[in-house]
């Protein structure tokens, strides 16, 4: 029931923003990751500052919200407080590390922030991120924040570097075009009236198609990706 609640309200989103070029990046109403391959990664902690990446052979025009580029980007491995009762009644603090990571977006010249959870996780060599919304404020301001509205999963490769972060996300032409010539076997939900892909398959099942098609170009070119930021270290 909660499955076909929350399609049905990623599908009224998507009705909603409306049918046009905006959407580059598929979602997904399930995790990209299964547990067993999530990691940490203590490089990407800190502050960055995102850099629009042009795909190749691109027209060079951004697909990035005003948000995405002129925001500083904080992520930190997130950290969660429990407050528990001794046998006194008296209140305990402990605080837990978690296996993800709060990502911030914060701009100077406005008030608005976009945050996000992102899970490492690793496939055969590659390391991805699972990008999910966590506030919902500012909405159109952020490419990032519209595409994955309501708590649905994007997926993005990652290339590390000592003072750089490089992120292509899978993008959702990419997927349709798999989908339509038969190239890929996986559940989703075709919105007709907004043109769109929503995948619907399992942690499972998506990470079987990541194992089976990201490391080749043939299906999945991440540098033709759409979407695709680069983040330059700050601190």
């Amino acid at each position: 029931m909660k499955r076909r609640k929350l399609l049905l309200i990623s599908v009224l989103l998507l009705l909603f923003i409306g049918c046009d070029d905006s959407y580059f990046m598929i979602c997904s109403l399930n995790p990209f990751y299964i547990e067993k391959n999530i990691i940490l990664e203590k490089q990407i902690e800190g502050s960055w500052i995102a850099i629009n990446v042009w795909p190749k052979d691109s027209s060079r025009s951004s697909i990035w919200g005003v948000a995405d580029t002129t925001s500083t980007w904080t992520i930190k491995q997130a950290i969660t407080k429990w407050v528990v009762k001794d046998k006194k009644g008296v209140d305990s603090t402990t605080w837990k590390p978690e296996n993800y990571y709060n990502a911030k977006l914060s701009r100077l010249t406005d008030s608005t922030k976009y945050e996000f959870k992102v899970v490492l996780f690793r496939v055969e060599k590659d390391l991805y991120a699972d990008f999910v919304p966590q506030d919902k404020r500012g909405l159109m301001k952020s490419e990032l924040a519209t595409n994955g509205f309501f708590e649905v999963h994007t997926l993005a490769r990652i290339n590390l570097n000592k003072n750089q972060i490089g992120l292509s996300w899978l993008g959702a032409d990419c997927m349709k075009e798999m989908i339509e010539k038969k190239r890929v076997r996986v559940n989703y939900q075709w919105v007709k009236e907004a043109g769109r892909f929503v995948l619907t398959a399992s942690p499972n099942e998506l990470t079987a198609l990541i194992e089976r098609y990201a490391d080749q170009n043939r299906f999945i070119d991440w540098d033709k990706q759409k979407a695709k930021l680069e983040l330059i270290r700050l601190n």
